[in-house]
């Protein structure tokens, strides 16, 4: 009885662990993306705040809802209407 528990005990720790760490790694939250800007047609490196998606009823997964820093506009407050948004 014992000798199973232990194997048992230790593969459900593992799962949720490895469970947590995803949800930490890719769930919501400030995350780092690359996108095509369609005001300046060059690549930018985004941070993006990844939120559930509002779809009621239905999970949908994840929808970036708003971008906080870009790498085309360096030091500089984002002063665009955001429209790389559409292309995260």
């Amino acid at each position: 009885m014992t000798s199973t528990l232990v194997p048992a005990s230790i593969a459900v720790l593992v799962s949720w662990s490895l469970a947590g760490f995803v949800i930490w790694k890719w769930g919501p939250g400030l995350r780092s993306r690359s996108v095509k800007c369609p005001l300046l047609k060059r690549r930018a490196t985004v941070l993006a705040d990844q939120r559930e998606s509002g779809f009621p009823c239905s999970y949908a997964g994840l929808e970036a809802v708003d971008i906080t820093r870009c790498s085309l506009v360096k030091g500089r407050p984002l002063m665009c209407a955001k429209e790389c948004l559409q292309h995260l």
